[in-house]
């Protein structure tokens, strides 16, 4: 088991104490996740390597930044087995639109907790790692869930036999996410991270982006553009601008980053966004 400081991530959670394992403490533990720990690939874009170690992933969480759902959901499983809960993690891949394939592409690492006390017979999809997506744990069931403006589908995969398919809600970044029924080690994702981390055509690589689910919606930063769905959409023109949402709305404070880290990061969001007004241009 990867030992992390307990206290000090539950206390970057808003959460005073560690309570026992229950549904009720499993639903607090996800959406004070996922609202105040960010979907960001602000590494990827410094070209920082990051490892997939859920201690080191849990002691940036602390520190007060974020990372994507190997580093999310990898250090969200550490904590919670250390509270005490059963976690299993599982090979997932994203389709991105309908005429995609599903496929199992080990691009997203899922999680799922059961035998709770009050309710060992139910399982439950526990994922902070997916950015726009849950705010809370869905159960293993076949149906329908409405989570705020949004609403989600669960059946059993159709590519993974014994797992399972999320159908995300039409507002979406994806159209669906599929995963094997388990269990994965950190390891089996070595390879995936790499090239989401490296690879010129990785998106993450490509686009900057941050991401910040609550209750009432989700807030999305892709280079300089700035979206809170349900509601607005604006561009930051300005370094100042940007760097306020950054600590706003997603909470991650500038002076976490040296002078010349600031100056990169505006200099590749801009030159993303121009990239992004040119192909639209030519569309």
């Amino acid at each position: 088991m990867t030992e992390i400081d307990v206290a000090a991530y539950l206390a970057r959670l808003g959460i005073d104490e560690a309570e026992p394992p229950s549904v009720e403490a499993l639903h607090r533990l996800h959406a004070a996740h996922v609202e105040r720990v960010p979907y960001e690939t602000l590494e990827i874009q410094l070209g920082r390597p990051t490892s997939l170690d859920p201690a080191e992933s849990a002691r940036r969480i602390v520190a007060g930044r974020g990372g994507y759902c190997f580093h999310l959901n990898g250090a969200f499983s550490a904590l919670l087995r250390q509270l005490g809960y059963r976690v299993t993690r599982h090979l997932g891949g994203a389709q991105m639109t309908a005429a995609d394939p599903a496929a199992i592409t080990r691009e997203h690492l899922a999680l799922t907790v059961d035998a709770l006390p009050g309710d060992p017979g139910t399982a439950w999809f526990t994922d902070v790692g997916l950015g726009d997506a849950l705010h809370t744990p869905l159960p293993l069931r076949t149906g329908t869930y409405r989570q705020g403006p949004f609403t989600y589908g669960l059946e059993p995969s159709q590519i993974a036999p014994g797992g399972w398919r999320l159908a995300h809600d039409p507002a979406g970044s994806f159209f669906a996410l599929d995963f094997a029924p388990g269990p994965a080690e950190m390891g089996d994702f070595a390879d995936r991270h790499e090239y989401l981390s490296t690879s010129p055509d990785s998106g993450f690589v490509r686009t900057c982006t941050v991401q910040r689910r609550d209750a009432g919606g989700v807030d999305v930063l892709r280079a300089l553009t700035l979206t809170r769905t349900p509601g607005s959409r604006t561009v930051l023109e300005t370094e100042q601008d940007w760097w306020a949402a950054l600590g706003d709305v997603f909470g991650i404070a500038a002076n976490g980053f040296t002078g010349d880290e600031r100056a990169r990061l505006w200099r590749t969001v801009v030159a993303q966004h121009e990239r992004f007004l040119a192909a639209q241009a030519q569309s």
